[in-house]
């Protein structure tokens, strides 16, 4: 899809990222997330919109005069600070990228997205919630030899560990907990992600080509630093096209399944855990807001489909304008 030169013209969009103004190389603390944004801003610009630009989420206390929000600034450094922005944009009653507040929060918070998994029948690892503040009852942890722990909505691995038994897990939860986060624990699964990139086109979720990060290691814990670029992670996995055309189709039909919980949604991705050696496909999580940058799964993905990076931006954003009334079908 692709955006008229009138509603080029007629629409002011405000573009929100941490780092909205960035022009450096990998950031110290974000790494490649400020690359990302970076390039985000320079694909929106050359769309020749008429984009305002910000870094914080200020610029919505007040009216800024703008007709629709790109919103990027997901991760604002304080609890579940992911829901602020389309909060503000409801209370000033401006449209915006992505899906309401209800259903970011409802994304976001990987022990419900677990529990809307179970309810539409896709297989997802057992689980404990430890919310903070809140009693850490041990005898709520799954059975398992090794656990992964981590905060309930973080993102890119951030504030993720594991522990082999419960005195282990028990100090992980606190940990979690110190850092402001709820924690969630479930078994460690062997395995590598399966990423599917979900886009609404006229009005349906669509499938791109699934990608997986392969691991040399299949016991191997990513970590932020990974994610993000900071360390060197070239020996431990890969993105790689997922050809595996059976488990794909069954990824596929699990994928439309756990999506009707969070309609209507402009963009998201799927994760799932599977063994290829077992064919087992586990959910991991979801996420409504995710990376879309040309080097992640997005990017890569719409780059499988013939697409080029520009193309998958303006198809997403003119889908939006549509599904929100400022853009003619």
């Amino acid at each position: 899809m692709t955006i008229d030169p009138a509603t080029k013209e007629r629409l002011r969009i405000l573009f929100i990222a941490k780092n909205a103004m960035w022009d450096g190389d990998l950031h110290p603390e974000d790494g490649n997330h400020a690359l990302y944004h970076r390039e985000m801003r320079q694909v929106l610009e050359g769309l020749g919109l008429d984009l305002m630009l910000a870094d914080r989420f200020e610029i919505l206390f007040e009216d800024p005069e703008v007709d629709f929000v790109f919103p990027l600034l997901n991760r604002a450094g304080f609890f579940n600070s992911e829901m602020l922005c389309p909060l503000l944009c409801e209370r000033k009653g401006i449209p915006y990228l992505g899906a309401s507040p209800i259903l970011r929060g409802l994304s976001d918070d990987k022990h419900l997205a677990k529990r809307a998994a179970r309810v539409a029948e896709v297989p997802t690892a057992p689980w404990a919630i430890f919310r903070r503040g809140a009693p850490i009852d041990l005898a709520l942890v799954p059975q398992g030899e090794r656990y992964v722990i981590k905060p309930n909505a973080s993102s890119a691995s951030w504030g993720v560990n594991d522990a082999t038994d419960l005195a282990s897990v028990e100090r992980a939860v606190a940990d979690v907990h110190a850092l402001g986060h709820d924690a969630l624990v479930e078994p460690f699964l062997d395995g590598s992600d399966v990423e599917v990139p979900v886009i609404t086109v006229r009005g349906e979720p669509t499938i791109l080509p699934m990608m997986i990060f392969r691991q040399a290691d299949p016991s191997h814990l990513r970590t932020y630093q990974e994610k993000r670029d900071l360390v060197d992670r070239s020996q431990k996995y890969s993105l790689d096209p997922f050809e595996n055309a059976d488990m794909a189709a069954r990824i596929a039909d699990l994928t439309r399944k756990a999506w009707n919980e969070y309609r209507p949604f402009d963009y998201g991705r799927f994760e799932f855990r599977v063994n290829e050696d077992t064919g087992e496909i586990t959910f991991l999580e979801l996420n409504l807001n995710c990376n879309l940058w040309s080097q992640k799964v997005f990017g890569r993905a719409a780059a499988l489909a013939g697409w080029s990076q520009s193309q998958l931006i303006e198809t997403i954003l003119a889908e939006s304008l549509v599904r929100h009334g400022l853009m003619a079908q």
